[in-house]
C-alpha cells in the first residue's frame, strides 16, 4: 500500500532537519547508481499507552551489515542511529509508526564505480497495514510472478539495498496490474523464494515451513521473531524449500515483514489456498506476534526499545 509522506521533521547527517528542507543533489551517486542501504522500522504503542521501538538493535545492526557488504563506511555508530530514530519520533509527536533509516553515496563523482562522502537520514511517518486492515484479517491474493529472484551471485541477497527493489518493484507491478495484493517471486531453480517485500510461510499438516536462509532470501527479521515465537508455541518448523504445487496445496499461507507484519495469504494464482482465509495457525501467530510488538508478552521484552514522546 503506497501513502503519500508529510512528517515535521527528518533526521539528516547527524541532526534534525525540517521535512522541506531535507534535500539532497540531483546528481547524488545513489540517485543514478542505486547503491544505497535502508531498513524499515516500526514503533508501536503499547496497550498502557507507552510506546516502543520493536527490534531496534538489531534492524540497525542488520543496516551496519547491509553497509559492510557494500564495503560502504558508515559515518556514524550503531548507537548514534539508534538514538536517532528514537530522537526523529520524538521530534515528530509519533508514539507509533514507521521508521526509514537509509545511507546512501552523496554527491560528488560520477561514474560506476565513484565512491562519495556516504549520507544517512531517518525519515518516520504513520503508516498503517502494508497490505491493507482486510488483507491482514481476511487474507490477500497473490501472483507467482514472470520475475525471478536474483540469484546469489547476481546480487547480495543478505543486503537491504535499494537497488535490488528494482527486481521487487516489478513484480509487485506485474502483480497489481493483474489484480492481486502482492507477487511470489520463484528463486532461479524455480523454488518459490519470497514476496516484493515480505518472508513467505507455509503450513501443511500442522508444520510451519519457511525457505531456508541457504535460499535467495532476506534474513527478515519479522521473519527471525515469528520462528520463534513458533517454536516457544512448540509449533514444529521446517526450513527448507517447497515447490510451487506445494504452495498451492498447502494449508494455510502467509507473509511476514516489519510492514505487512503478518499477513495471511488466502489465494494464489487463483488457487484457492486452504479455505481461502487466515487459518487457525496463522491467527495464532499473528495474534502472538501483536502480543510480542505491542508488550503484552512478557518473554518478548527484551525486543522492545522503549521512548517517549
Amino acid at each position: 500500500m503506497a501513502i503519500k509522506i508529510k512528517s515535521d521533521a527528518i533526521w539528516l547527517d547527524g541532526k534534525l532537519t525540517p521535512f522541506e528542507d531535507s534535500k539532497v543533489h540531483v546528481l547524488t551517486h545513489t540517485l543514478h547508481y542505486g547503491v544505497a542501504v535502508f531498513e524499515g522500522i516500526r514503533a508501536y504503542r503499547s496497550a498502557e499507552g507507552r510506546p516502543a521501538v520493536f527490534r531496534l538493535k538489531e534492524h540497525i545492526r542488520r543496516l551496519f551489515d547491509s553497509a559492510h557488504i557494500y564495503m560502504m563506511e558508515m559515518p556514524f555508530t550503531p548507537e548514534q542511529l539508534e538514538q536517532a530514530c528514537i530522537d526523529t519520533l520524538r521530534a515528530n509527536k509519533l508514539a507509533e509508526g514507521y521508521i526509514r533509516p537509509l545511507a546512501f553515496y552523496g554527491a560528488g563523482s560520477l561514474g560506476v564505480g565513484a565512491v562519495n562522502p556516504v549520507q544517512v537520514a531517518v525519515a518516520v511517518w504513520p503508516w498503517g497495514a502494508y497490505l491493507s486492515e482486510e488483507g491482514l484479517k481476511r487474507g490477500i491474493r497473490a501472483k507467482i510472478s514472470s520475475y525471478a529472484r536474483m540469484h546469489v551471485n547476481v546480487q547480495m541477497v543478505r543486503s537491504k539495498c535499494s537497488g535490488q527493489y528494482v527486481n521487487s518493484f516489478l513484480a509487485n507491478r506485474e502483480a497489481a496490474l493483474g489484480g492481486f495484493e502482492e507477487a511470489i517471486l520463484l528463486d532461479t531453480d524455480g523454488y518459490p523464494s519470497e514476496g516484493s517485500g515480505e518472508n513467505l510461510f507455509i503450513v501443511k499438516n500442522g508444520v510451519l515451513q519457511t525457505p531456508p536462509l541457504s535460499s535467495a532470501i532476506l534474513e527478515g527479521i519479522t521473519r527471525d521473531s515469528v520462528l520463534r515465537i513458533a517454536r516457544d508455541l512448540g509449533i514444529p518448523i521446517k526450513e527448507e524449500k517447497f515447490t510451487r504445487d506445494s504452495l498451492y496445496l498447502a494449508d494455510e499461507a502467509f507473509m511476514t515483514g516489519t510492514a505487512a507484519e503478518v499477513t495471511p495469504v488466502r489465494e494464489v494464482d487463483h488457487r484457492t489456498i486452504g479455505k481461502g482465509e487466515a487459518g487457525p495457525m496463522t491467527k495464532k501467530l499473528q495474534a502472538a506476534y501483536f502480543a510480542a510488538v505491542k508488550g503484552a508478552e512478557p518473554r518478548y521484552l527484551e525486543w522492545l526499545s522503549p521512548y517517549q514522546v
